[in-house]
């Protein structure tokens, strides 16, 4: 029976929705004031379709862990016969980037400290690299009490801008760490012609680039060193774990050393008295390098479905006003960890918030940005208190960095304006297009 409505309650039910609608947009909590609200509509979402199911691993990495416990040992360096697992793994490893020295480890943050303590990064030694990745690449250099100098990136590969490194170089500057961030290649051409020509060790990250290639040739490949991870998030993975690895007769041979607490097990005269670096313990065990060697043998079909799919993308919305697509060259491929796009804010009448909202509303997923800020932004850069609220180096002398003028433009818009969408091998072509046409809806709504 419908409920009866007095006059009383009329007017004052009417008299709240006035005043509501009287209030500035901002009191409404909208995400800007200058911009549009998003618009509500009833019909059917965009994206239709859903991921399947994202499965990783099955019994074939159950069998290999099963061959590495009946072993006597699972210490990486006591493995013996056809079970021996860190030996198939760097066999397996060489099929995919054939590196002279492959050394497993613990992590890709590991990789990374191995990496600079190989190269001989030393206090006050600056090191140029990227403002926007993990930590991990970064705190490394760090704890070899080195100084990180941050470059530049592109607009639209997000990965480090080779002028804007060159503008960097100092009497002081040893290495580049590059990062292929999101699974897209830096232009290792132009960063190689430089390390080469002011005598820098490169290093690649490329934790976030299984699979991804240069030219046709592997990333990792090219440089002097190269880090993995086998993070779990990673597009192979052994739930956390790690790979460095040189081909150069001036790092390579110490990389083992600065994984295993400055040990070379190599050395058939090797007894502990010999250590002769300082060096921590980031050894990988036996069963993650069981499961690590039949990650490998899934790497291509997972990269090769990523960068297809990734493609599709990027054509589905290139030319689109108001959204910059990722920039990859034809001769390259990316292994997408996921895909990020930017928001040409000028040109749409919303803002990054609104635009993700309509984007989600149309049904796909989707988030804004990456990481919060640019790594120099984080609270220990910029107090410059790294040990203990510290940072010797500097109170040394040897340093005259000051992060807190540190300024990238282009990163920090690239942070400002991003939209980052998942991209795995779960997801299909349907999906991937469905996801572009949202994008597209979302963009031509908006559009000035």
């Amino acid at each position: 029976m419908p409920s009866k409505l007095t006059r009383r309650k009329f007017l004052q039910a009417n008299s709240v929705a006035l005043l509501v609608a009287q209030l500035p947009i901002t009191a409404r909590g909208a995400d800007d004031a200058t911009k549009a609200p998003v618009a509500k509509t009833a019909t059917a979402k965009t994206v239709q379709s859903k991921p399947g199911k994202w499965v990783r691993w099955d019994e074939r990495e159950k069998q290999q862990v099963t061959a590495a416990v009946e072993q006597p040992s699972l210490f990486y360096w006591q493995g013996k016969g056809p079970n021996h697992q860190t030996a198939l793994f760097i066999e397996r490893f060489k099929e995919f980037n054939p590196c002279k020295h492959v050394v497993t480890c613990s992590s890709g943050t590991a990789a990374v400290h191995i990496a600079v303590a190989a190269a001989g990064i030393g206090p006050g030694d600056e090191v140029i690299t990227t403002p926007i990745s993990d930590i991990g690449s970064i705190s490394g250099i760090l704890f070899q009490q080195g100084v990180p100098v941050f470059a530049d990136l592109g607009a639209s590969t997000y990965n480090l801008d080779p002028k804007a490194v060159e503008r960097a170089i100092t009497s002081k500057t040893k290495a580049i760490v590059a990062v292929h961030l999101a699974g897209t290649p830096c232009d290792l051409g132009a960063l190689k012609a430089i390390a080469d020509r002011h005598q820098l060790v490169l290093i690649e990250d490329c934790a976030q680039a299984w699979g991804a290639r240069y030219q046709g040739k592997p990333v990792g490949s090219l440089g002097h060193i190269a880090c993995y991870s086998l993070m779990n998030s990673k597009h192979i993975g052994t739930g956390d774990g790690g790979v460095v690895a040189s081909s150069d007769p001036r790092f390579g041979p110490a990389l083992l050393k600065f994984a295993d607490k400055g040990n070379d097990r190599t050395d058939p005269a090797y007894t502990w008295d010999k250590t002769a670096v300082l060096a921590t313990n980031y050894r990988m065990s036996e069963l993650q390098a069981a499961f690590g060697a039949v990650q490998l043998q899934r790497l291509e079909g997972i990269a090769a479905k990523r960068a297809a799919l990734g493609r599709i993308f990027i054509e589905g919305i290139s030319g689109v006003s108001g959204v910059l697509p990722p920039a990859l060259p034809a001769t390259d491929r990316g292994t997408f960890w996921f895909f990020y796009l930017r928001l040409q804010l000028d040109r749409l009448r919303c803002s990054r918030l609104q635009f993700v909202e309509a984007l989600r509303a149309e049904g796909a997923a989707c988030s804004a940005g990456y990481i919060p800020v640019p790594l120099y932004r984080l609270p220990y850069f910029q107090q410059h208190a790294f040990f203990g609220g510290r940072w010797p180096v500097k109170e040394l002398g040897l340093t005259t960095m000051d992060y807190t003028g540190v300024r990238c433009a282009e990163a920090e818009a690239i942070l400002s304006t991003g939209v980052n969408c998942p991209l795995n091998e779960s997801m299909d072509e349907t999906l991937i297009r469905e996801t572009a046409a949202a994008v597209r809806k979302v963009a031509a709504r908006f559009a000035v």
